[in-house]
């Protein structure tokens, strides 16, 4: 999975921190550079890719064009919007309904939409 974004390091670190995982571990399938980073996750976990695009332009959540989205499952979904707040993801759905749902939606820094889903 390749993420299109202006900054390769900063969203690369973004998810690191969110799931875990080696950024630019050394692998012969991928090369990094200015405008290509990776995040190896745990073994047998997809590696992400980030590739740098000058002219960005982040999807629009709900929007036809929209492609995918990326769920990342939590057991606390207060903790982990405390936590991905701080990581620099913005709120993209409303806080009214937060106790009647199991999962809430944010952006990446780079505007990627994923959601926080309680297991």
């Amino acid at each position: 999975m390749v993420l299109d974004c202006p900054d390769v390091l900063e969203l690369a670190t973004f998810y690191q921190r969110l799931l875990g995982g080696e950024i630019n571990r050394p692998d012969p399938q991928w090369a990094v550079g200015d405008s290509w980073a990776t995040l190896h996750g745990a073994s047998g976990a997809p590696v992400l890719a980030f590739q740098g695009v000058a002219d960005h332009r982040p999807p629009v959540w709900g929007a036809p064009e929209q492609q995918f989205h990326i769920d990342v499952r939590v057991a606390d979904l207060d903790a982990a919007h405390d936590a991905v707040l701080a990581l620099g993801a913005w709120r993209l759905d409303a806080a009214g309904d937060d106790e009647d749902r199991a999962w809430r939606i944010y952006a990446d820094p780079a505007g990627h939409p994923f959601c926080l889903v309680r297991h």
